[in-house]
């Protein structure tokens, strides 16, 4: 039985885009992309050339109102998220957006407004994948009472980054492409809420040690506005308290980066390359394998297609969990600029 044939346009051909996204769909029967849009056409051309695309633009008109065009990724930086996922949708394609979701909530909540009246298209953004292996496993051992209350999370995204001040400017360091994100922080918000559920409340206080770096577009020196340096307590609904540190000028830490879970029960310790361990009360941490059967892998292009294809759920990730995560990140932003607590409420 023939499968459905799915075309393919590409906006925004940049480096996750072309390790991931279009080899990922250009692996899955049917998939086929058709057109790559990118600021520039000697940059669209060779993306081209390098997957065999026939057709390059510069202009994204000109994939919206293609007829052959069933879905539409974006991957360029957040600052073009809300308007391309927007027209996309309006446009009747499907549509796989590169994370983070936009620049702050409001754009967020626009987008999950326009997906939702557009029941038809498939609306899913690039998930964190820093748990794929163990995130079910995690949420079970929260849920089923293995840990106990869980009281406390330790949170720890250190590196050392921005301590070369010659290095050139990312946009990562620039409010005006990034917005309320901060380095990459939300990849683990969007883990922390698939294991321990939404967050309530934040106090966060940051600092720009490296103020200014060269601009490999101009040559000039811009100005940085988002933190190297930020430290998070957040509250969650489930009362569990959160501690992030983020930090993006500190050699040589103690502990490698990870998040660790302390309840009544037992400690769970995750470290990035997703490993675990488990301590019940009394205990030492004894390495933790994920349930059978719930190891996840990166599979985000297929998941796409399959949801197109046979209308399966977005799991990883909604509109809905985009939203929820922007508003943290929006809440982050505000209480560091006004020096008080916020409510995710308000955002």
């Amino acid at each position: 039985m023939a499968v459905q044939p799915i075309r393919v346009g590409v906006i925004g051909a940049g480096a996750n885009t072309r390790s991931r996204h279009i080899p990922g769909l250009q692996a899955v029967e049917g998939v086929q992309i058709v057109a790559v849009c990118n600021r520039s056409e000697a940059s669209g051309r060779k993306v081209a050339d390098e997957f065999g695309i026939e057709r390059v633009v510069t202009d994204p008109n000109a994939i919206f109102n293609r007829n052959d065009v069933d879905a539409v990724v974006v991957g360029t930086w957040p600052y073009r998220h809300r308007e391309f996922v927007v027209r996309a949708l309006e446009a009747g394609k499907h549509v796989l957006t590169e994370a983070r979701m936009a620049m702050d909530a409001t754009e967020a909540r626009e987008m999950l407004a326009v997906s939702k009246a557009h029941p038809k298209q498939v609306a899913q953004i690039v998930p964190s994948p820093l748990d794929f292996r163990s995130w079910r496993t995690i949420r079970r051992l929260v849920n089923d009472g293995t840990l106990g209350q869980v009281r406390e999370a330790h949170v720890n995204i250190l590196g050392s980054g921005s301590l070369n001040p010659t290095a050139p400017l990312h946009w990562r360091e620039r409010r005006d492409y990034s917005g309320t994100n901060t380095m990459t922080l939300g990849l683990f918000i969007e883990a922390v809420h698939r294991w321990l559920g939404p967050t309530k409340r934040v106090m966060a206080d940051g600092t720009v040690w490296v103020t200014e770096r060269i601009d490999p577009e101009t040559g000039k020196p811009h100005p940085i506005d988002v933190p190297d340096s930020l430290g998070v307590l957040a509250v969650m609904e489930n009362g569990a308290r959160v501690d992030y540190r983020v930090s993006a000028v500190t050699h040589a830490p103690a502990s490698g980066n990870g998040v660790s879970l302390y309840g009544s029960k037992a400690t769970l310790h995750w470290q990035q390359g997703d490993r675990m361990t488990l301590a019940p009360l009394g205990n030492e941490p004894q390495p933790l394998e994920p349930d059978p059967g719930t190891a996840g892998d990166w599979r985000v292009e297929a998941d796409f297609i399959d949801s197109i294809r046979n209308g399966t759920p977005v799991t990883l990730t909604n509109f809905e969990d985009g939203l929820l995560y922007m508003r943290v990140t929006e809440a982050i932003t505000r209480s560091r600029l006004e020096g008080r607590a916020v409510n995710i409420a308000e955002v």
